[in-house]
């Protein structure tokens, strides 16, 4: 039987408390009388928005304290956007459902004109070294300039840091209608996406059953499969939130294609593979690939991208 109250622990911003709200409509649509809350929490990515997030070090930046509250049993669940969950989780806590996948694309948000159209030397706003790593190994003469923020901040830095674009994901913007200001999708082949990018997670306490029975209903099967090979990929090769590795599995016909890239921060080094498996066996199949591209020069890579940050 599911709990009279379920509260939600959510971050603050326009795009997350839009994740946290379509899952409090959800839960009120599948158990009328159930009374659902939001509980607000400021995150340490949230709180420095004038840093590079790869700058800022660690894991968890968007996640912590919420992970927190849920352990002093302030919240019952917790909505994030998969992209910016790590891979590992405190005890007792878990990543129970994983919701299906909006487009995962990159979106371009331009002066009316496409990516292959920007003039040499544009200044591209990203918030992502993934982005910008693949962009840069297209179009080396690209300026790219990190940008902070909630999604309508970056999109107004197009005007108030004249810049030529900015990409951000597809997903948030179609979530929070922006779809007018898109000027272009980018092709996962051109710019494969974040990690989980376009799903939501709601992590809770694994050990409540009434908790996980009340949530399961969330969980989107294909989806899952993809993203948990993903985020497989990205625990072999020891990566955060905020490094220059790519993955996108897409499911069909209960197989699963996984997609990796490693790169450079500046693109001009990068590894590139992809397999296909049986969807039962996903998460071995990220596990290959991610050995597979360290093999063949990620390794390297991102030994060299982690003694940057370091020393920057």
């Amino acid at each position: 039987m599911p709990p009279k109250k379920l509260r939600i622990g959510t971050r603050a911003s326009q795009l997350a408390l839009w994740q946290a709200n379509w899952v409090k409509s959800e839960l009120e649509k599948r158990y009328p009388g159930m009374e659902v809350t939001l509980t607000k929490i400021k995150t340490i990515g949230d709180k420095i928005l004038d840093v590079p997030l790869a700058q800022v070090g660690g894991k968890g930046l968007f996640v912590k304290e919420i992970e927190e509250a849920m352990l002093r049993d302030e919240i019952d669940i917790a909505v994030h956007s998969m992209k910016d969950v790590p891979t590992d989780f405190p005890e007792g806590l878990g990543l129970y459902c994983i919701t299906e996948r909006e487009d995962p694309r990159d979106a371009v948000i331009s002066r009316g004109l496409t990516f292959a159209e920007l003039p040499q030397g544009a200044r591209i706003g990203t918030s992502a070294l993934r982005r910008q790593a693949q962009l840069l190994k297209v179009r080396p003469d690209l300026q790219m300039c990190i940008i902070r923020g909630n999604v309508e901040t970056r999109i107004r830095k197009l005007t108030d840091d004249n810049l030529d674009a900015v990409i951000l994901a597809a997903a948030g913007l179609k979530r929070l209608g922006f779809t007018d200001a898109v000027g272009e999708y980018l092709d996962t082949e051109l710019s494969i996406p974040a990690i989980g990018q376009g799903a939501l997670g709601i992590e809770c306490r694994l050990a409540d059953p009434v908790i996980t029975e009340t949530i399961a209903f969330f969980n989107h099967a294909d989806t899952s499969v993809a993203v948990r090979a993903e985020r497989a990929l990205l625990k072999r090769c020891e990566g955060g939130c905020q490094v220059p590795i790519a993955a996108h599995g897409t499911v069909k016909d209960g197989q699963l294609r996984l997609v990796g890239f490693i790169a450079s921060v500046d693109g001009q080094r990068s590894v590139r593979g992809e397999l296909c498996g049986p969807v039962a066996e996903s998460e071995q199949l990220g596990i290959r690939l991610a050995d597979q591209l360290l093999a063949e020069g990620g390794k390297a890579i991102l030994e060299e991208v982690y003694q940057r940050s370091i020393g920057e």
